[in-house]
């Protein structure tokens, strides 16, 4: 605007074009315009065009007459009516206009979506040609200019003579700026009150609301500033009445920022006014037809107004089939609040009958029914409410809620009705739980067990089932357990079926509740007694739980089985069903996780976050989010998973799960400590220290996995006594409070990190401990990489070039198999050294450079700079190392000087050579065979053999499977784990130089 004003000043003629939706900050910015011009000396001219009938050039003479001394009026004074572009009342404006801008003038017209038609016309004329010494500044709402005035002020932008500049939204740190002002102005509780309102009281700003900072008020500015778009008169609006208004009373003062939206609303005609108000009752999307039957207007009026409205832009198309919305959705609630309350609820009533007629859901016609309540038949809307209420508990359990607690407001009818209210009130603990609200769940619960002394055992059961649920969530683990047991105590064992379907929900929170303290493997034997006798839809529920707890325990054998013909019937399978037990998506992902069905896992806990999302079953969403974080960490997702773990954290502040939260940071800071350079390794560690502290010690699964995640971030950050002491001190000596299929990746840690110490005892101890707990899981792929990688360490620390090659190769064979390249190339490029004593610096730098390339690909900046540091050391050593001439090193380094090079990538140490022994069935090969065979065990990928040998890739893989099959063997990592000759070079004697 600075520079505009120059040109001005300077004699030249300009035009500014301020353009947006309602609200968007464009009257903000003309005068923040007419300030800058005052304080410059410039002339200043200001109006508003205004809707409805007006003389021609209204807003030019209500312009003219704004200024300080108005000047002699440019055309007579009687009205003037011109037919014609060149009128001579266009060109004397045009020309006293003209005469303003001679020591340099500013004018401001606003709202120029109302312009007349005679002031659109010379606007036209000025955009072409700006008179010198003119600033023409115009605010206008292009969704609701004319055409004609559009297209000549999209002329003037292309030609050069006219600037555009659309308000962008408010970022997160703007709208945190309003949290902050709102509440100096109005206190934590803020209007309006949450006792006459609870669904529309607003969103408190939290206690540590004391800078852009600070979490909770991140959290609160990014879910404001996604309710209202970016708009800063919605943010306003919604300060008051919250992110997620929901229907309330008439009456009230409405928020001082909807007072230009009211007065669009005053402009309508009654019509129109009416039309809006049946949109307001419907709620979005609604059909025109609609709007006409439930106001009872006909046809034509109808069209005409519905013409109005959508001139006006407060109604907009929104989507196929002719349905509408309102410009934003806050609009509806402003609407839907001044109504009157008697015309409103008939209103209501209406609707409710028009759905009624097309048998429509009951979610649908509970909207309305909860208006109609205290009308003429209380029972059958309080019927709607309960069965809307079941329909929408998976996708908006806050309408849940409010729903259900109506209905339990209301008196039963007789004593009959109790065992269903207490079924209700079950169903809104759940629905509170699911809607991230687990202490109101739980004083719920509460109630209605201090309430009802005559509970029979069903409904006991199930409402002690939603109390354990509610007590898990809030970290409460020993009081869960211990109500869930005054139950599950006395029931007889073997369990005896069939199973009443409270017990078997309690079953199920019960083990939700031991699998979240690490304690899964205690309630296996229950969990599938229960999963025997159970009917459905329980019995797939409980299914899905002892799958959970068998993988979990590292049980694979029996869980793989089980889990695959689970998640087909999971896959066959509508949301719907998935809905109404939320967690079976989660513990599914979970178990899959666990079982390395890592392309299984991501779908199930992505269906399952899309079923959750933000605003339902936040819980669920914590853990699906951390699952998946965890999974595209490991894909090279860098990015994705920091977005995930963030999202994560966000949630469980929300809902008050420190457990949950302090891992979200853990898995942010492991992610971050990938993707960042070395230089940011303190901020990484500090944010993985601080996840942990905010977990409960000893809280089971959050807890472990917050501190395997602090245990490889110091390692990875260059502090391997750190990394020991973290798991020694947290998962035991033997990391026996840790969950089984961790294990070996964490003993795989610890031998590193030993090594580096230079603890060959603990690394020893360590390294057979990783391969123990491998194969007590059965050695699956991922695990046993993991247990690979803890024999290379060791054999890096002892001085065992040949087996540290085969070991880190084969583990990052294995990684890439399992699409897990972050891992591969963390191995290899802490295995160069290795590679380059026992197979030749040419082949190690292969392999570095592949494993950088990897990384690069991933994001890992911290990995490519490690394989930066190692190939620089590489380069230094002679051609031929001297493993190539059978020369030896010792444990502390010896003679190939890459110790330090290596230092915390991973593995570090000595080097050594490596060789395909004769003894292993290699006789039966071809010559050309044992050359791909010896290439392949040193690590070569098939196109790198094929380069070296002078074949295409086609034939390498060709004489590979031909090796396979005569040495009974199904992978390159078997392959590399053969016993070794010692000769030391490639097949004919030559070095690997």
């Amino acid at each position: 605007m600075n520079r505009l004003l120059d040109g001005v000043l300077a004699g030249r003629g300009g035009v500014l074009e301020l353009v947006g939706d309602p609200g968007t900050g464009k009257t903000h910015l003309l005068n923040a315009l007419a300030r800058l011009a005052a304080d410059r000396g410039a002339a200043l001219l200001r109006a508003r065009a205004v809707p409805g009938e007006a003389k021609p050039y209204q807003v030019f003479r209500d312009a003219w007459c704004s200024a300080p001394e108005p000047p002699e009026p440019p055309a007579p004074s009687a009205p003037v009516r011109l037919p014609r572009w060149d009128s001579a009342a266009d060109r004397e404006l045009a020309r006293a206009l003209g005469a303003l801008g001679g020591d340099g003038a500013v004018l401001l017209l606003d709202d120029l979506h109302h312009a007349d038609p005679s002031s659109a016309r010379l606007l036209g004329q000025l955009l072409d040609q700006p008179p010198p010494g003119l600033l023409l500044a115009l605010a206008h709402r292009p969704r609701q200019t004319a055409p004609a005035l559009l297209s000549a002020l999209d002329e003037a932008e292309q030609a050069g003579t006219a600037t555009r500049i659309e308000p962008r939204p408010l970022d997160t740190a703007a709208v945190a700026a309003l949290l902050r002002a709102h509440a100096e102005r109005t206190g934590p509780a803020g209007p309006p009150d949450p006792a006459a309102d609870p669904a529309a009281a607003p969103k408190a700003p939290p206690a540590g609301l004391t800078g852009p900072g600070a979490t909770p008020a991140r959290w609160e500015a990014e879910r404001l500033r996604a309710a209202a778009g970016g708009n800063p008169r919605i943010a306003r609006i919604l300060l008051e009445y919250g992110p997620e208004p929901g229907p309330s009373p008439a009456g009230g003062r409405p928020p001082r920022a909807a007072a230009p939206l009211l007065a669009e609303l005053d402009l309508l005609s009654p019509a129109a006014a009416e039309l809006l108000d049946a949109a307001a009752v419907l709620g979005e999307p609604f059909w025109p037809g609609d709007l006409a039957q439930v106001r009872g207007l006909a046809a034509a009026p109808a069209a005409e107004a519905l013409a109005e409205l959508t001139r006006t832009d407060l109604v907009r198309a929104a989507g196929p089939g002719g349905e509408l919305a309102f410009r934003h959705p806050v609009l509806g609630t402003l609407l839907h609040r001044r109504i009157d309350p008697g015309l409103r609820t008939a209103l209501h009533r209406r609707a409710l009958a028009l759905l009624e007629t097309r048998d429509a859901p009951a979610a649908a016609r509970a909207r309305h029914a909860e208006h109609t309540v205290r009308g003429t038949d209380p029972a059958e809307a309080l019927r709607l409410l309960a069965e809307g209420a079941a329909e929408v508990f998976a996708t908006a359990p806050a309408t849940a809620v409010r729903w259900l607690r109506i209905v339990l407001a209301h008196p039963p009818r007789n004593s009959r009705d109790t065992d269903a209210r207490v079924r209700l009130a079950v169903d809104c603990c759940r629905a509170l739980t699911a809607a991230g609200r687990p202490a109101e769940a739980r004083e719920l619960a509460h109630q209605v067990l201090h309430g009802s002394h005559t509970l029979g055992e069903g409904p006991r059961s199930a409402v002690l089932a939603a109390c354990v649920g509610a007590e898990r969530l809030l970290g409460r683990y020993a009081e869960a357990d211990a109500m869930a047991r005054t139950v599950l105590d006395s029931l007889p064992r073997p369990l005896t079926g069939p199973l009443p379907a409270e017990t078997a929900e309690l079953v199920f929170d019960y083990g939700l509740l031991h699998a979240l303290r690490g304690t899964a493997a205690e309630v296996r034997d229950l969990a599938h007694e229960a999963a025997g006798v159970a009917g459905q839809p329980g019995r797939t529920a409980l299914q899905v739980l002892a799958g959970f707890c068998d993988s979990y325990a590292g049980d694979f054998a029996r869980a793989d089985p089980a889990v695959a013909v689970l998640a087909h019937l999971v896959d066959s399978r509508p949301d719907g069903f998935a809905g109404r037990a939320p967690e079976l998506l989660a513990l599914l992902g979970c178990a899959e996780l666990y079982l390395e069905r890592f392309t299984d896992a991501y779908r199930h806990l992505d269906r399952g976050l899309s079923v959750a999302g933000d605003g339902a079953h936040k819980h669920l969403a914590v853990d699906q989010l951390l699952g998946l974080s965890m999974l595209d960490q490991w894909a090279g997702r860098l990015d994705l998973a920091q977005r995930r773990a963030r999202r994560a954290e966000r949630l469980a502040d929300e809902i008050g799960a420190p457990d949950a939260a302090g891992l979200a940071m853990a898995m942010r800071a492991s992610a971050l400590l990938w993707a960042s350079p070395r230089r940011r390794t303190a901020e990484a560690v500090a944010l993985a220290e601080r996840g942990l502290r905010t977990t409960v010690p000893g809280a089971g699964w959050w807890a472990g996995s917050a501190l395997g995640l602090l245990a490889v971030a110091r390692l990875a950050g260059g502090d391997p006594a750190g990394s020991l002491r973290t798991l020694a001190g947290g998962g035991g000596p033997d990391l026996e409070r840790l969950q089984p299929p961790s294990r070996p990746s964490l003993f795989a840690v610890m031998t590193t990190a030993a090594a580096l110490c230079g603890d060959l005892g603990t690394a020893r101890r360590s390294a057979a401990a990783a391969d123990e707990a491998a194969r007590r899981l059965g050695r699956p792929t991922f695990q046993q990489a993991h247990a690979d990688r803890a024999g290379a360490a060791l054999a890096l620390a002892e001085g065992d070039h040949r087996a540290a090659a085969r070991l880190a190769l084969g583990a990052a064979e294995a990684f890439d198999a399992l699409r897990v390249p972050l891992l591969s190339a963390w191995t290899v490029i802490g295995a160069a050294p290795a590679m380059a004593a026992a197979l030749g610096r040419r082949a190690a730098l292969g392999r570095l450079d592949e494993a950088v390339e990897s990384a690069r690909r991933c994001g890992a900046l911290r990995l490519c700079e490690d394989g930066a540091r190692v190939r620089s050391a590489l380069l230094e050593l002679p051609a031929a190392p001297t493993a190539a001439t059978g020369g030896s090193t010792t444990a502390t380094g010896g003679s190939t000087g890459l110790s330090k090079a290596t230092g915390p990538t991973g593995l570090s140490g000595p080097s050594g050579p490596t060789g395909l022994s004769g003894s292993t069935g290699l006789s039966g090969l071809s010559a050309r065979e044992r050359e791909v065979a010896e290439l392949a065990a040193q690590g070569l990928s098939s196109r790198r053999i094929a380069e070296h040998l002078v074949l295409s890739p086609r034939t390498v893989e060709t004489h590979l499977g031909s090796v396979y099959r005569k040495l009974g063997v199904a992978s390159r990592a078997a392959l590399a784990r053969l016993p070794l000759d010692t000769d030391g070079g490639l097949p004919g004697g030559g070095p690997a130089a």
